[in-house]
């Protein structure tokens, strides 16, 4: 009898319980605090130890989302949409972790927690599709009085600030990522502060799908607590107050106002449903560019 055959007799296997991480800038780092949370399910039962993320935490994953903005808003819209539909894929190879996830954080059964994860997918596909239509739904050539053509195109915000929705740990998550770095913005996330695993755990699958670190990062903790630097931060332009309740949402867009941020507002939203193209361009500035017709146009000259 070998070894392991024999230790497998004697000694049941302790399990390897997984360390969550935040993801900042592409990298996992605990929180700089130290501190951890307990999240349980459903039912009350301890799941893991999250991270207790801290102001210094958010005010690094702003500057890893600064850092990746250039680069990302300049890539092309079409490879915004393949690194978009990679996430899809690699999600897709990681089903059963996710079902699993879902279904302890939301308290459903596997089969409606499958639903859920499959929607989140093809909610990332609908997205990546969207990434090089935006603008030409959008822009366009514009009706003038006088003798100059004017067009106008979408352009990215910045760098946005993101509430995950407190009940909807995984779709609701999904549905407020994905159009924000669909039109080239860049993202820094509070995950649901309840159900946090599933967004740390995404984390994972956008490391390993092409998205260059900083488009997206992920922070667990108290909401409140977060939020609240990352409102009134000068180098954040926009702030998406989902997972915000009606007395934290007001406290956010008061400070928000310090540097006029874009505010996308709490509103209900029925994540099941198909999506419009409310969040994406929530997100986008447009610019406007004027020429001349006629024979000062043709040699060239614009303003």
């Amino acid at each position: 009898m070998s070894t392991v055959e024999k230790s497998e007799k004697t000694e049941p296997r302790l399990s390897v319980f997984k360390t969550y991480k935040l993801y900042v800038g592409g990298k996992f780092p605990r929180s700089e605090s130290g501190r951890v949370y307990e999240v349980t399910d459903s039912k009350n039962n301890w799941l893991a130890n999250a991270p207790l993320s801290s102001r210094k935490d958010a005010r690094d994953a702003v500057v890893a989302a600064r850092k990746a903005f250039g680069g990302w808003s300049g890539a092309t819209a079409y490879n915004r949409g393949q690194v978009l539909y990679r996430v899809a894929e690699m999600l897709e190879g990681r089903k059963d972790q996710f079902v699993r996830e879902v279904a302890e954080a939301e308290g459903l059964s596997k089969a409606k927690a499958a639903a859920v994860v499959d929607a989140a997918i093809d909610r990332w596909v609908w997205y990546a599709g969207w990434t090089d239509k935006i603008a030409q739904v959008v822009g366009g050539a514009n009706p003038v009085a006088g003798p100059y053509f004017n067009l106008s195109s979408p352009e990215p915000t910045g760098v946005v600030a993101v509430l995950a929705p407190q009940e909807s740990s995984f779709l609701g998550l999904v549905s407020v990522i994905a159009p924000v770095i669909a039109t080239g913005n860049t993202a820094v996330v509070i995950a649901s502060e309840k159900s946090p695993l599933p967004a740390l755990s995404l984390g994972e699958v956008l490391a390993t799908s092409d998205v260059p670190g900083g488009v997206v990062n992920i922070l667990s903790g108290k909401t409140a607590e977060i939020a609240a630097p990352l409102a009134a931060h000068q180098d954040v332009n926009a702030i998406d107050l989902a997972g915000a309740g009606p007395e934290l949402a007001k406290e956010l867009e008061i400070a928000a106002a310090d540097n006029l941020k874009r505010v996308l507002r709490p509103q209900p939203v029925d994540h099941t449903a198909t999506p419009g193209i409310d969040r994406m361009t929530a997100f986008l500035e447009t610019k406007t560019v004027w020429h001349p017709t006629g024979a000062l146009g043709a040699a060239g000259s614009s303003y």
